[in-house]
């Protein structure tokens, strides 16, 4: 499952994951300004830990934190959207190749287990589900190939994407389904190397050609009525 907070159950994982599910869905537009004493009672917390949750958010570059003005959602230039595309196909295509040589029979059946979990929640219509799971794919393949450093540099990298596709992906365009994710692994399961890098390759290039960098702003709604 897509790690989206802090630790299960406490009331700023639920702060941060309904505000992260929002701009991934993009109900949330880049911009918004995200007031502590208004999150606060929507979410009958305290200051405090909405405090903790946005300060997590910022980690992970989707909240700017402003001195004397207050939380916004994150507003990444077109500029830094390609940068995140260019790390991330530096970093997932070896880390396939690499999966081709050292995965067991054990990390094999988790990757296909997430992918039918990805296309289980799209068929489901579940898109919170499916937006989740389809980051946590390449988190596991982070995970599964031995690299705790890249894991975390590749988790900071799909945090940010989200936020990229929630500000420049084209609403005509469908989300990344679970199909090219079953194409890396069955090229892993093959120990197919040359394939496994082109085919992730590949997917990160589609994701990116889906970007819409001419859209324009859209209007926010109320908090209250966003995140109800």
């Amino acid at each position: 499952m897509y790690d989206v907070g802090p630790a299960a159950e406490s009331p700023q994982t639920e702060i941060y994951n309904r505000l992260w599910i929002s701009i991934a869905e993009r109900k949330l537009r880049p911009g918004t300004r995200l007031k502590e004493e208004q999150l606060a009672e929507i979410f009958s917390a305290s200051r405090a830990r909405v405090r903790h949750a946005l300060t997590a958010l910022e980690r992970d570059g989707l909240v700017t934190l402003v001195p004397h003005r207050g939380a916004f959602v994150a507003q990444p230039s077109i500029d830094e959207a390609r940068d995140i595309f260019f790390a991330r196909r530096i970093i997932e295509a070896p880390l396939a190749a690499r999966l081709c040589e050292i995965a067991t029979p054990a990390v094999l059946d988790r990757l296909q287990a997430h992918v039918d979990q990805e296309r289980q929640a799209r068929q489901q219509g579940d898109t919170r589900a499916a937006i989740r799971l389809s980051g946590g794919f390449h988190l596991l393949i982070g995970e599964v190939a031995g690299s705790s450093y890249l894991g975390e540099v590749l988790r900071d990298l799909v945090s940010r994407t989200s936020l990229i596709v929630a500000m420049y992906q084209s609403r005509s365009q469908a989300d990344c389904g679970p199909d090219e994710h079953a194409e890396i692994v069955a090229a892993i399961r093959t120990r197919d190397a040359a394939r496994a890098r082109h085919l992730m390759d590949d997917h990160i290039d589609h994701l990116e050609r889906k970007l819409d960098l001419d859209n324009g702003e859209e209007p926010t709604l109320d908090l209250k009525e966003l995140l109800a």
